[in-house]
């Protein structure tokens, strides 16, 4: 079995998989903390021969995480940001300090789509660019959708927004204080990202297809005004592509790969931005 952590700031995602069929048996996420127990927080190591880390959490964290796993597994593979790997060039002037996550979304947008705009839904919003030819931009960071509730002194309970709400209704005005927030910073949000993406498509020329993962990827993919794909296992893709471990990784196919979505027209998306400019 293959053991995939995605270390975040807030939770920790696992995912068990076979070696052999490279089938997802099972997942899950815990807090992330000090200290990981196998058999309750993840795995019962016994079963794993490899482990595949991406983390951004506290350096003490991964290290002590890394030391628990070298004594009980035979492989232990933890992912970088390097300043090249896959066929892509990092954007960032000091690459080791592009958070890997992220380094791991646009690796893995790369191998899906040979360019792509990939957008990560959690306790942040990012969202990277790789063009046609593998050269990575940058990207922009924001607050996600907590930490905009957080920012307005109300906590996350009782707030929370249902990722089946429809759009239209999230761009209502709120009737109630917790309608009034929760359609607040999802508009923040979309709009942010919409005018990120037409932005950066107009000045660079090309029309990018667009990855949402993270946790809020759902509900936020609801507001988006250009084609789009949401691709749950996007981290882990880079992982995959990173480390290939199974006969399907090495061959190039990544679990949960979603369709390549077609992007409109650049011509659309620049008039859909002169549009907005005039608002």
């Amino acid at each position: 079995m293959i053991l995939d952590l995605d270390i975040g700031n807030t939770l920790s995602k696992w995912r068990l998989k076979d070696a052999d069929s490279s089938e997802i048996r099972s997942r899950g996420a815990v807090w992330t903390r000090e200290e990981w127990k196998p058999g309750s927080d993840i795995p019962d190591l016994d079963v794993v021969e490899a482990v595949r880390i991406s983390s951004v959490a506290r350096e003490a964290v991964l290290e002590q995480t890394v030391e628990l796993l070298h004594s009980r597994v035979r492989g232990v593979h933890v992912a970088r940001s390097t300043p090249e790997a896959l066929g892509v060039v990092n954007g960032y002037e000091e690459p080791h300090r592009l958070g890997v996550d992220r380094w791991m979304g646009v690796l893995a947008g790369y191998q899906l789509a040979g360019g792509c705009c990939a957008v990560d839904c959690g306790s942040a919003i990012t969202v990277d660019f790789v063009l046609p030819g593998g050269r990575h931009l940058g990207g922009y960071i924001i607050p996600g959708l907590r930490l905009m509730k957080e920012s307005l002194k109300l906590g996350t309970r009782n707030v929370a927004i249902d990722p089946d709400s429809e759009a239209e209704e999230l761009l209502l005005p709120g009737q109630r204080t917790v309608e009034a927030v929760n359609h607040g910073i999802y508009m923040a949000a979309v709009s942010a990202i919409n005018r990120i993406y037409s932005e950066v498509c107009d000045r660079e020329g090309v029309a990018l297809p667009m990855l949402l993962t993270g946790g809020d990827a759902r509900v936020v993919s609801r507001g988006m005004q250009s084609p789009h794909a949401v691709w749950p296992d996007m981290v882990y893709g880079g992982l995959e592509a990173c480390f290939p471990l199974t006969a399907a990784e090495r061959g190039g196919r990544m679990s949960g790969a979603p369709r390549v979505p077609q992007p409109a027209g650049l011509e659309k998306i620049r008039a859909g931005l002169a549009f907005s400019m005039l608002l």
